[in-house]
């Protein structure tokens, strides 16, 4: 394993050295081969992402491969664009020179990807750094071993391994991974798995991006339209059976709509996915038993509104809503990921504030309101890293802005231009001309220098 990984850096390495990827147009060339190569496996895919987490071919398309094909085409198009220099203006002072900013590659990198959304998370960043001209190891999830395997037989098509190259395995694999010097790490996992990552890179001082989770809270005030924040709540929280880092982790809302919005998110579960969701092919199911007993250790009997029950045999939980829960119960204690929704109260939206400034910051808070104020203390008053008003989890799906996380959800961010530069150290260079000299800087000095100098920097 070990002298596998060092001789894919060496040759990875080498590639680099070579120069071979600092080319816009191979770089573009390659992302167009990845491009068409997963429209040919689209199906392939589909059928992976249901062995792995019983994803819906409708579900997959619209929150992996599409997602995936539309970083790879967005790169595609933008690639030579966010390569170029950058001039920016240049003080007086140092006259006569221009001033830019080139976006260079870090070099090899390791990317780790999760088992929740085992593809994109893999081939969105993938894109990221080959737009920005980088080689790459990537180390998919051993939770989700058929998808994980169809993304080495994808990139092994596409790339020759001292450009890219698929590493599988579980924790010894990882472990080896770590002991490496990389030029830069991305890592999108558990807040536990991401101190360990950044633990290993500050051996090597290497820089890292983070994409962890934590507890979003969904807000629900009493202004908010409540049907329609249910309808948006369940498809957000329940979308693949709860794993998803940006779900709302748990809802605290005004007390007064609390019943109304339990009513209308059980009248929600019924219509997207039927009496019985454990039986609808539609719906996801747990990674493993092992976090299938995790989550189903999480729930209070006592105070299930409805839900609780599951089937061990198919991994499924069904969608599950908790009531007068607290911030000592267990549910409260870890991160979910799993179909169960604790539903808190406040009395006075002003107490939001000092409860949620003492907790870690999350990855993400939505808010359903009316109330223009709200959602501007909101907005100004909380530390979080994206979020949603009127809505859940649609933020994350736009090449226009970054995604990331802060504090103990994260740190750096991804996506369009921001995966770009997350992927590239900008370098900020002076180029001086050669056909004037001003004296003012050198030895000796005059006064009538030092006076133009305190003109020029001013």
């Amino acid at each position: 394993m070990t002298a596998n990984i060092d001789l894919i850096l060496e040759n990875q390495k080498k590639f680099f050295r070579s120069g071979a990827t600092l080319s816009v147009d191979f770089r573009v060339e390659m992302l167009k081969k990845l491009y068409e190569t997963i429209k040919e496996y689209k199906d392939k895919i589909a059928t992976a992402l249901h062995e792995d987490l019983g994803k819906s071919e409708f579900e997959s398309f619209m929150c992996e491969t599409g997602m995936a094909l539309t970083e790879i085409s967005y790169m595609i198009k933008n690639a030579g664009k966010l390569s170029a220099k950058r001039k920016v203006s240049t003080p007086l002072a140092q006259f006569p020179s221009v001033s830019y900013q080139k976006p260079v590659p870090y070099g090899t990198v390791l990317i780790m990807s999760p088992w929740n959304y085992p593809f994109l998370l893999a081939i969105d960043p993938l894109a990221d750094a080959i737009a920005a001209g980088n080689t790459v190891v990537l180390k998919p999830s051993a939770y989700s071993p058929a998808t994980s395997a169809l993304i080495e037989e994808i990139v092994s098509k596409v790339f020759p391994s001292e450009y890219v190259a698929v590493v599988t395995g579980g924790r010894a694999a990882n472990a080896s991974l770590l002991e490496k010097k990389f030029d830069m790490v991305f890592f999108t996992g558990s807040q536990k798995v991401g101190k360990e990552v950044l633990r290993h890179a500050a051996e090597h001082l290497t820089p890292t991006v983070l994409e962890l989770g934590g507890k979003s809270p969904c807000i629900v005030d009493d202004s908010a339209n409540i049907g329609l924040a249910a309808k948006r709540i369940v498809f957000g929280k329940f979308l693949n059976c709860g794993q998803t880092c940006v779900a709302p982790d748990y809802i605290l809302c005004d007390k007064n709509v609390k019943y109304a919005l339990i009513a209308a998110i059980q009248s929600q579960l019924r219509a997207q996915y039927g009496v019985l969701p454990i039986e609808n092919p539609n719906y996801g199911k747990m990674i493993n038993e092992k976090h299938y007993e995790r989550v189903a250790k999480l729930i209070d009997p006592k105070k299930v509104a409805f839900g609780g029950y599951g089937n061990r045999e198919t991994l499924r939980i069904a969608p599950t809503v908790m009531e007068n829960v607290t911030w000592d119960d267990a549910v409260m204690q870890e991160e979910i990921f799993g179909p169960v929704l604790p539903i808190l109260t406040y009395e006075s939206f002003d107490e939001i504030f000092d409860v949620l400034a003492d907790k870690p910051k999350p990855l993400a808070l939505y808010l359903f309101s009316e109330n223009k104020e709200h959602i501007e203390a909101v907005g100004d008053r909380l530390s979080y890293g994206g979020g949603c008003i009127n809505d859940t989890i649609i933020h994350l799906a736009t090449t226009e802005m970054g995604f990331g996380g802060v504090g103990e959800s994260g740190t750096g961010s991804y996506h369009g231009k921001a995966g770009f530069e997350a992927f590239s150290h900008i370098k900020s260079i002076v180029e001086k001309k050669t056909w004037l000299d001003l004296p003012m800087r050198y030895q000796p000095s005059k006064k009538l220098y030092e006076k133009m100098l305190e003109k020029f920097l001013k």
